[in-house]
Parts: structure tokens; sequence; C-alpha cells
């Protein structure tokens, strides 16, 4: 029987056994070794093989991927890994490390319940590191430590075995120090990591090696063997006698939680329905006979069986033809036409999968990332995915071949369904498509897929950055007439309170909450009662609220003006872009009595106009989109590197020297960081190690405002001069 087939057979055999399944997330920064650690794994359980393991990159399956030596696209397996006579199952997802592609870590974080966060030996914890340990805690995802790279420590920095043993206990020092200050109750809770109790390993998966505290005493290598054989550069023995899989794997089954244990508590992170309903208690018991309800985590595209939507399912489960409702797609059935798993890029069928496992299904072709499926047609939806960052690069793509347009446009709609992190605009009145990501990167892989995938070939624009619109202080009340002067709306508007911002941004403030508990967190937040109470709709980070009193037709047409209101935040009067921290509250309406002249056509741009012109009174202004950057270097080049983010209109706001190296963190536009990498190379000799994470929208300086304002519109084809609020409300 060959390797794959029995691994399919022994891995079939656990998936019903949820005490048995350990469902795991490998993240870290970008090249600390996540996927080569994820190979040898494979190895270890016998999947690929050794002599392969570390160079094959088996979960970098894309031809991209193997050409950048970075993964781009989170990838999943399962293998069988045996541990004190038993046999697990391990479901375990490779992540992204560049921040670009951050959305996929904050995707897989709702599918796993543990995470093997991955650190460099000799850089230590990184922006990105940060970053992911914040969206696994931020989920209830467990975290244990993998220090990579401690070979490089010995041989390539001297260290002597005392200092290697220092410079370890600093990094999970550090590690600690982050999961306490994001989360002290969890880290109380016995989430601290603790190298004697055996939540962390040190290893190298270039060769194959790793120690814990634990293993040691079952093999007798201890640190001053490492030393000793890294130093003699005899790894092969340290692979034989302490290898990686089964240490770093033996860590996993001890110390990460099985579905059973973790459903308990992470049901209640990200589902916010009734715990004593059916659905919520066979979610938290992980119940394979409950009703179906599963996230939808990855959608991924197959030649042959079409759309492969990737998902945790926590209750419930799945076989061929079952019937399943989409979260927001009102009540149509979608049939199941394939289940299965998925062993790196292969999928494997199976006829059935019950609750605490990862699938891979296809025929629901309703579902987008962040969905929730379930046999119930009125189960509450689990909690949208936040993620940290925002798209702040845009490009511009056209069809080569005018014959390609109509697919042109049916791809880039398959592309922001594959990515939610992607956003696709597509402008009939000006025929623009704009694709926005995370940073240059993304957007290079996404346009180079749509060619290389998808058939198209096509034109991009230099990338553009995305700004905001926002008002700076109060305006209204103002008049907003429908066309046919029958009907008259009154809004007033102010900047959002930044604790409100804050609470929307996080998630934790949103409509799917119970009406109760809404209340009391906007009031928390110093959002007056009566306004508490009568809020309407949440779109971005900007609030409706309603404060009229018993208006006759207000409720058959309150759709209708939340629509104006949308189309309204969609391109503010400045300059076209989006609209955020906004709070508009509706004060006062008078409404035609036939419902024939207070139609969509009427109320939709009354609403419109009023919230644009009152956003010119309010007065307007540009938010760009800014980065955190911090970057490494040798002392004497400490100058060269803040001249460099100086000179781009950013600023210094820390500087940390370990041993030779100063850190300088700083932040700067993202406008002008274009070319950075190369600016920084050639001023550093090369000799610089940099990240860049997105730290948010800031006020464009005063001084630049107009022309960055006519820059847009000019690029965008709008007239020259800037509406002002007598335009919208003629």
């Amino acid at each position: 029987m060959t390797r794959r087939k029995k691994m399919v057979e022994r891995v079939t055999e656990l998936m019903d056994k949820p005490e048995r399944i350990r469902n795991i997330g490998i993240v870290a920064h970008i090249d600390h070794g996540k996927t080569t650690l994820s190979d040898n794994l494979l190895a270890g359980a016998g999947m690929i093989s050794e002599e392969l393991a570390g160079r094959q990159l088996f979960m970098d399956s894309d031809e991209e991927e193997q050409a950048r030596g970075i993964t781009i696209d989170s990838s999943n397996v399962s293998m069988v890994h045996e541990y004190s006579g038993d046999e697990y199952l391990i479901n375990m997802i490779d992540t992204p490390g560049h921040v670009d592609f951050g959305g996929d870590v904050t995707r897989a974080m709702r599918a796993v319940d543990g995470a093997v966060v991955v650190v460099d030996a000799v850089e230590g914890t990184m922006p990105q590191t940060e970053t992911v340990l914040r969206q696994a805690l931020k989920e209830g995802v467990k975290p244990v430590l993998f220090i990579n790279k401690v070979d490089r420590l010995i041989n390539e920095l001297q260290v002597d075995a005392t200092e290697m043993q220092i410079r370890l206990g600093r990094v999970i020092d550090k590690v600690n120090k982050l999961i306490k200050g994001m989360n002290e109750k969890m880290y109380n809770d016995g989430w601290k990591l603790d190298a004697a109790l055996g939540t962390v390993a040190f290893g190298s998966a270039l060769y194959n090696w790793a120690v814990s505290v634990p293993f040691m005493k079952k093999s007798g290598v201890n640190f001053g063997e490492v030393f000793d054989r890294c130093r003699a550069e005899d790894m092969k023995t340290l692979a034989k006698k302490s290898p990686l899989a089964e240490v770093l794997l033996d860590m996993v089954v001890k110390h990460l939680p099985n579905p059973i244990e973790a459903q308990d508590r992470r049901v209640h992170i990200i589902w916010h329905g009734d715990y004593e309903s059916p659905v919520g208690k066979a979610m938290i018991d992980c119940d394979p006979k409950g009703p179906i309800a599963m996230m939808v985590t990855d959608i991924s595209f197959d030649p042959h069986a079409g759309e492969v939507a990737t998902g945790r399912l926590f209750s419930g489960t799945l076989k061929r033809g079952d019937e399943v409702f989409i979260s927001g797609t009102a009540g149509k059935a979608n049939r199941l036409q394939q289940v299965g798993i998925f062993m790196g890029p292969e999928r494997i069928e199976v006829e059935t999968l019950c609750a605490g496992n990862i699938a891979a299904v296809t025929g629901l072709k309703d579902a987008i990332v962040g969905s929730t499926v379930t046999s119930m047609m009125d189960m509450t939806p689990f909690e949208s995915l936040q993620h940290y960052s925002e798209p702040v690069m845009t490009v511009a793509v056209e069809a080569k071949n005018m014959k390609d347009l109509p697919k042109l446009v049916t791809v880039l709609r398959q592309v922001a369904k594959e990515d939610p992190t992607v956003k696709v605009t597509i402008n009939e009145e000006t025929g623009e498509h704009l694709i926005s990501g995370m940073g240059e990167l993304h957007l290079e892989i996404i346009t180079g897929r749509i060619a290389r995938d998808k058939g198209v070939e096509i034109v991009t624009s230099p990338p553009i950055v995305v700004y905001r619109e926002t008002a700076s202080q109060k305006a209204g009340p103002v008049e907003g007439k429908s066309p046919n002067r029958h009907n008259r709306f009154y809004i007033e508007l102010e900047p959002m309170a930044p604790e409100v911002v804050e609470l929307i941004k996080s998630g934790d403030l949103s409509m799917n909450l119970p009406e109760l508990e809404r209340r009391e967190l906007l009031m928390n937040a110093g959002i007056d009662k009566d306004e508490a109470k009568n809020i309407k709709a949440i779109q971005g980070t900007n609030a409706f609220f309603d404060m009229t009193k018993g208006i006759q037709y207000l409720n058959e047409t309150m759709e209708l003006v939340l629509e104006g209101w949308r189309e309204a935040l969609a391109g503010g009067p400045l300059a076209e872009e989006e609209v955020q921290n906004l709070k508009i509250r509706l004060m006062d309406v008078k409404l035609h009595e036939d419902a024939i002249h207070r139609g969509p056509a009427q109320v939709i741009p009354a609403v419109r106009s009023a919230v644009k012109a009152g956003i010119l009174m309010a007065g307007d202004t540009l938010l760009e989109p800014m980065q955190k950057i911090q970057v490494t270097v040798p002392m004497e080049q400490m100058g060269a590197a803040t001249g460099q983010i100086q000179g781009r209109r950013g600023q210094v706001f820390d500087m940390q020297s370990i041993g030779d190296t100063i850190t300088v963190v700083g932040k700067a536009p993202v406008a002008e960081l274009f070319g950075f990498a190369g600016d920084i190379r050639s001023a550093t000799e090369g000799r610089a190690m940099w990240s860049t994470e997105f730290a948010g929208f800031e006020t464009v300086p005063a001084g630049l405002l107009n022309e960055v304002v006519m820059s847009i519109r000019k690029r965008k084809g709008l007239k020259e001069q800037i509406p002002k609020p007598d335009d919208y409300l003629a």
C-alpha cells in the first residue's frame, strides 16, 4: 500500500474522534522559518520524503510562492502523529508571514484552536510576530512557542553556551510580555509560556532537530550537547536523537486543546447567539449530531470542481447532498456536492465529516469568506472576521484586448471572493476597474495571477494610494429635499467619538449584537442613552441614529434612507474617497402621504445630497494611510536609517539598541513609501533589515490638502472645482 493511501486511511479513521484532533496554525514574522518547519513536520509524519523536507516547501504549492521563496496563501494539511501509544489527527495550516498577506492569518485563526508561534532566535520578536499573536488571542487560539534557527545563534553570532541560554530566555520573556499586555486574563489562566512545562521548544527547522525540556528527559539531549554539536556542525546526529517533528508534535498534542475543550471557550468569543439554543449547545459541546454550523475561512478555485469553500465545522456532520443555508442570502439553500479535507495542494474526498474538523466542500456557490453555513435557516451568524490592516494601495486594471472585458469582470469578482482583503471596484461610469490591496507586493501577486491563472492579459497602472474623507466639526441641521420637493430630511453630522470607532474596528460593536448589549457598549463609550437605543446602522466606522419620533410612513422608507446614506459614504464630496468616522443623526422628516411620491428615486438622492452637503459644512478633510516602519541597522548606519524615514514626511518615535545594532521605529505616509525598499538598501549598503505594518489613517497636513485633492480629482476625471454645499442642496 502506498504511503499516501495509508496516511489517508489513518486520517479518516480519526476524523470522528474529536478528543484526538488538534487544529493548529503555524504563524510568524516573514522568513522566520514557518514553511520549512511545516515541511519537516510532514516528513516526520511520513507524508513527504525526509531528504526533500525543508527544500521541497510542500505547502508552497503555487509556482509564484516557490519562485519568491515566501508563502502567499495559507495551505491546509492533515497528518497523523503517535503520542504515548495513541494516534492523533493534526490539521495544520501554514500561514503567510508577509504583512501584505496578514488577512490570510486572520482567516486561518478562525479555523484553528492552537497556534505554533515561530520566532527567529537571532532576530527575536518582530512587528508581525506581535500582530499574529494579537490575532490568535483575540480569536481565543492558544499559543505555544518554537524558537527557530538556534544554530545561527551559535555558529554565526558565535555566542557561548551561557549567552545562548540568556538570549533564548529573553525571547520567551518578550513573547510572554506581549501575551500579558494583550490579554492578562488568558496569561494568568495558564497561557504563560514556560520552557520547564514544555510549552516552548528550541531548534532548527532547516536541519530538522528540536529540543524541549520534557523531550530532553526522554532523549537525553541537553543544551550542552546542542551547543557542542552545532559548533561541530554535526546536525545529523541531533536530528536523529531529537527529531523536530516528534518534539514539536508532542508539544502540540500535550499542550494545545482538542476541539471539545477549545469550542467551549471559543464559541463564546466568536458567536453571540443564544448559548442555550440547540445550535449554541451543539457548538459548545462540538456535537456531531447537532445542527450543521460551519464558518467559511477560505475560498479557492479548482479547475475541475469549481469553487472550494474551506472552513471550520463547529457542530453537526457534513455529507454529500446535504442542503445548507448561507447567512445573508435570504434563505436560498445550497447543496453540498463534495466533502473532503486538504492534504497540502490535494483535496481528499470523504463520505462524511463531523464537528471539530477543517472541511473543504464544493457546491456552496453563495458562500463568501466569513459566511456562516448551517442547516438552520434562522441561525445567528458567527462574528465577522476583523482584519487588522486595510487596503491602502490601488491599481487600475484594464483588459489588453477588448474581447476579454466580460471575462475580466468575472475574474475580478472571483478574485474579491477568494481574498476578502482585496477590494475590487468596478466603476460603470468611468469604465475603470480598481483593485485595492495591502501593499505593492500584494497587488503585484494578485495582478500576476489574473494573467497567469485566469488567462486574461491585463494592463495595470502604477499603484495609487487610497485616501479617506471625514468631518472635523459639527454641522446641521441640513435639509435634503427630494427632486419632486415633496419629501424633506433633516440631518446633523459630527465626528464619531474615538472610543466608538475603536469598538467598531475591534469588532466588539456590531448590529448583530443583542440590542441591550449594544446599548450598554455605546453608553459606556460616552453616547447619550437616547441615542444609544436609536442606532439604526453601522457602515465601516460610521453610524446612523434615528432621533425622530412618531413619523408616519418612516418605517417603510427607512431602508431607502439608509441606502442614500450608504451611497454618500461610498464617495465623499472632496475627492470621491470613502468616508469614515462620521456620526449622523436623522432629526426630522416630512414625507408625502402617497407612496408613489416617496419611492427610491425621491428618497435616495435627497438623503445622499443632504449627507454630502453636511460633510462639506462639517469641515471635510482628507485622511492618508500611514505605515509603521521598523528598521534594524548596525550603529554606524543609524543616521542613514533615520534620514530615510524623516525624508519621507515621517517621524521617528523610538530607538532601541541591542548589542551593536540599533532598531529605529517610526511612521510615514504610504504615499511617500514607494521605492523605500531600494532606497533603504542603498543608503545602508544593504545592511538594513526592515518591516512595515499598517498604522491607521491620519489627517493630511493642511499645506498639502489642496494639492492632494486636486491630483485625486484629476486622476478620477472629476471637475477641478470642489463642490460647495449649495451644489447639493439646490
